[in-house]
């Protein structure tokens, strides 16, 4: 899964879990010293930003620390961290669905004809 690789990418697999995806009152200012690898905070923030198209309740904060990409600081990284927590969470409550068969046909009923003289069927499918 994509959240599975980015905690994997920062080694976080083992890390705790948080049901907050900021922490209150967080003060992102850029008053700290500059992180020792930006690339890799601009590599996770990009891969946060494409996960926004499925978790949408992540976009305004990812929104956030996407305004600090040019100089990222030491809380900003921290943040990054925070959300990779967050959600870490939310992989405890996702379910999957696995398909073990191919779709078998059930039934099949002759609807009509088309304008061509072609047979038009309604098929019902199972899994």
């Amino acid at each position: 899964m994509y959240v599975l690789d980015m905690l994997s990418e920062v080694d976080m697999l083992g890390c705790r879990a948080t049901d907050a995806l900021l922490e209150v009152n967080a003060k992102l200012l850029p008053d700290q010293e500059i992180l020792d690898d930006p690339k890799r905070y601009r590599r996770l923030v990009g891969k946060l930003n494409y996960l926004i198209i499925t978790r949408l309740d992540i976009a305004f904060v990812v929104s956030i620390v996407s305004q600090f990409l040019p100089a990222p600081r030491i809380i900003h990284w921290d943040t990054v961290v925070q959300i990779l927590r967050y959600l870490k969470k939310l992989l405890a409550k996702c379910f999957y669905i696995r398909i073990v068969e191919k779709p078998k046909l059930v039934s099949q009923m002759l609807i009509g004809h088309g304008l061509s003289g072609k047979a038009i069927y309604y098929r019902l499918l199972f899994i």
